[in-house]
């Protein structure tokens, strides 16, 4: 009589194999639906930008567009102040994000590298800065604006979303600058290298990738911003985007739809080609701000 083969149990080599796999397969599945979630809202924004009103009104407005304009971009353009919107939120976000780098880099080299008394102690009141709700200080702010003749101006929005992200800035900064090796700037002083030589020839250079992911990041913020622009902006000269966005609704709350998404996509394009142009560098600044030397 002939004996069945026997089955061998697997291996524990072919077992973990098999976990590899099935880990890898759940992975694949959940990045694949992330960036479903994350693409499909900017795909419809982008072709919704294109349809007709009456064919975004009158048909399916998740569907494929049955033809394609570009009057929403000529409208959007000439219904709003959008090129002004634009400028001004280019003066907001440059303007914030030079602030943010000059003052997060000087203070982080204060903080790690030259070292003072209670040094830990300021570090630890700048981060709790990040957990300081920004609602809190509109109304100071709006009568400190008023009495100085601050108010309705690009400063009136520059300072508090500098201010507002220099906790997480300074944090990076100095997470980066303890990453540089200590025997680095005890040479440059052993060489006659004061604070500033050091900052300006050895600390500036080498903190570039990390000097465009902290602008790429407030940079986000501060574009998209509509809480200050908001309380402080009174004239419509100085409106930036988000702000602008409200000249596309009518009388009664009617709302032209397809100019608005053109003038969203006009004010979200240049983001997303400076975070495409710069995204290795971004990757490499936060990643040598986690690592620690």
């Amino acid at each position: 009589m002939i004996q069945p083969p026997v089955s061998k149990p697997p291996t524990p080599a072919q077992g973990k194999s098999r976990k590899v796999r099935v880990h890898r397969s759940l992975l694949t599945i959940t990045v694949v639906l992330i960036v479903i979630g994350q693409v499909y809202p900017l795909l419809w924004m982008f072709l919704t930008s294109f349809r007709t009103a009456a064919d975004f009104a009158g048909g399916n407005a998740f569907s494929w567009p049955s033809e394609f304009t570009l009057e929403n971009y000529s409208r959007a353009f000439e219904t709003g102040n959008l090129g002004q919107n634009i400028v001004n939120s280019l003066i907001v976000t440059l303007g914030a994000s030079a602030l943010i780098v000059v003052a997060g880099m000087m203070a982080a080299f204060a903080l790690e590298v030259l070292g003072f008394r209670l040094s830990s102690l300021v570090r630890a009141l700048f981060m709790l800065g990040i957990i300081v709700p920004v609602q809190i200080a509109l109304v100071p702010l709006f009568i400190d604006y008023s009495k100085v003749g601050l108010l309705d101006t690009h400063l009136s929005m520059i300072v508090p979303l500098a201010a507002f992200s220099l906790p997480m800035s300074i944090y990076l900064f100095s997470s980066f600058y303890g990453f540089i090796p200590r025997e680095t700037y005890e040479a440059a002083s052993l060489d006659g290298a004061g604070p500033y030589r050091i900052f300006t020839q050895i600390t500036f250079p080498l903190s570039l990738n990390t000097i465009v992911t902290v602008v790429l990041v407030n940079s986000i913020f501060i574009w998209n911003d509509f809480i200050f622009a908001n309380t402080f902006v009174l004239s419509d000269g100085l409106k930036t985007i988000p702000l602008g966005l409200q000249n596309y609704i009518g009388a009664m709350g009617n709302t032209d739809w397809t100019a608005t998404f053109a003038a969203v996509c006009v004010s979200v394009t240049p983001l997303l080609l400076v975070f495409l142009v710069l995204n290795k560098a971004m990757i490499q600044g936060l990643e040598s701000g986690a690592t620690k030397g």
